[in-house]
């Protein structure tokens, strides 16, 4: 005890360079691990950031970076000026708030509910099936939407014909885009989020359950009790996920979705963002693109630190 007591202390009178020295030395094999993921931050995560000086230029492709006028603030003058801003915040907003009530509670429930049964080939069948929708591209999804929801063919509008209503063609109302954008989010995301639930009940220490069972609980009683209590940290720290997302939806998808019909709802600012970079007349904005998303950026960085100090307050989790 008295020797590991005094190697702890020498190795505390250590400068930090020798104790940095000293571990690479003992550990080199899990620093060399470390070289790809540090590589790939740097090349793909940290690296572009440098782009958003465009944001600040009148950007040319053929002049580059470096030889591109500088305007200052002179695109975000032009985002706060334009008055379709407003209404494209707007829908953004509404179906990322859409995407947190509605989507974000399907996994947790989900995963409760799984818990329960008790046949281990039936719950794991069911958890296989139920995140396999996750792996399908959007392209895919959208297009089995359409089939459903066909107004001439599909299964949805035969059931109004033969109850003896009109077909409607659900993808070109501007009222069903929303519900229909959620439906597919949930069919696709709710079976793959679960496992982080699913895996944060395995964890839960079955003494728990047990002494509730002692004290008289019904199983729903120890679903409310003991299981959603011991995976509370994961339910909140995936809210403050999912409201730092707030200003960034499924761009595929609602591409695939947009028309002219529905433009009025589906129009977001990353749709925004993707006609004025890559479908603008004559040369592509790109300057204005960049200006645009990174005010959202921010924004977003902004919702993501009042969710973590409001974890902090009412919760035993934080991010940072």
């Amino acid at each position: 005890m008295k020797k590991s007591n005094n190697n702890r202390r020498s190795a505390k009178k250590l400068p930090a360079g020798e104790r940095l020295k000293k571990d690479l030395h003992r550990n080199w094999q899990l620093y060399l691990l470390l070289i790809p993921g540090i590589v790939s931050l740097i090349l793909f995560k940290l690296g572009p950031l440098g782009g958003m000086v465009i944001a600040f230029e009148d950007f040319s492709a053929f002049k580059g970076i470096f030889g591109s006028e500088w305007v200052g603030l002179e695109h975000f003058i032009q985002m706060f000026q334009d008055p379709y801003m407003l209404k494209l915040i707007s829908n953004t907003v509404i179906l990322a708030i859409l995407s947190v009530v509605c989507v974000f509670p399907i996994p947790v429930l989900f995963s409760l509910f799984l818990n329960e049964v008790k046949w281990k080939k039936i719950r794991n069948s069911v958890q296989s099936m139920s995140f396999l929708p996750y792996f399908i591209s959007a392209a895919v999804m959208v297009s089995i939407m359409y089939t459903i929801l066909s107004p001439s063919s599909g299964i949805v509008n035969v059931l109004i014909n033969k109850l003896g209503g009109e077909p409607v063609n659900f993808m070109a109302k501007p009222e069903w885009f929303r519900p229909i954008y959620v439906f597919l989010q949930i069919w696709q995301t709710f079976g793959y989020t679960a496992i982080i639930y699913i895996a944060a009940i395995a964890g839960i220490d079955p003494a728990l359950y047990e002494a509730a069972e002692v004290d008289g609980a019904n199983r729903w009683q120890k679903m409310w009790h003991v299981t959603l209590p011991g995976i509370s940290t994961s339910v909140i720290t995936m809210l403050i996920i999912n409201i730092g997302n707030i200003f960034t939806v499924d761009t595929d998808r609602i591409l695939l979705m947009y028309n002219a019909s529905n433009a009025s709802t589906a129009d977001v600012i990353q749709t925004y963002v993707y006609r004025i970079a890559f479908e603008s007349p004559g040369f592509p904005n790109y300057s204005y693109g960049t200006a645009v998303n990174l005010v959202k950026s921010i924004l977003a960085f902004a919702l993501v630190i009042i969710a973590n100090k409001l974890a902090d307050k009412y919760a035993e989790t934080r991010l940072f």
